[in-house]
């Protein structure tokens, strides 16, 4: 007596991937998929730009180059030049010596 036959499972179609984002959130103004990414490879140049606040950033690509790595360039590109850049702050008057003090103080130099 033997066994029965199990039957053959039929391969299993390789997974397809999900195509990725060409269309990008902006830093600047905050609108959703406002920002677009053209990958140009025979050039090898990526530009992306902001359709409402008109941002952009252009940088080198190679053949692996994707969109969301463009979008990753331009957000690292973003930090660094925040981070470059002076921190420029309105004096503010401080709370233990009135305004009308420090006007009077000035006028007492002249004697």
């Amino acid at each position: 007596m033997g066994k029965r036959k199990k039957a053959a499972k039929k391969p299993s179609q390789p997974r397809r991937r999900a195509p990725l984002d060409t269309a990008f959130t902006c830093l600047f103004c905050h609108h959703d998929k406002s920002v677009t990414v053209r990958v140009d490879r025979k050039e090898g140049i990526a530009q992306l730009v902001c359709r409402v606040c008109d941002q952009r950033y252009q940088s080198k690509v190679n053949h692996l180059t994707e969109p969301v790595d463009i979008y990753s360039e331009w957000i690292d590109a973003a930090d660094a030049a925040q981070h470059d850049a002076p921190a420029v702050r309105p004096a503010a008057a401080s709370s233990s010596r009135p305004v009308a003090a420090a006007a009077s103080d000035d006028d007492s130099d002249d004697d």
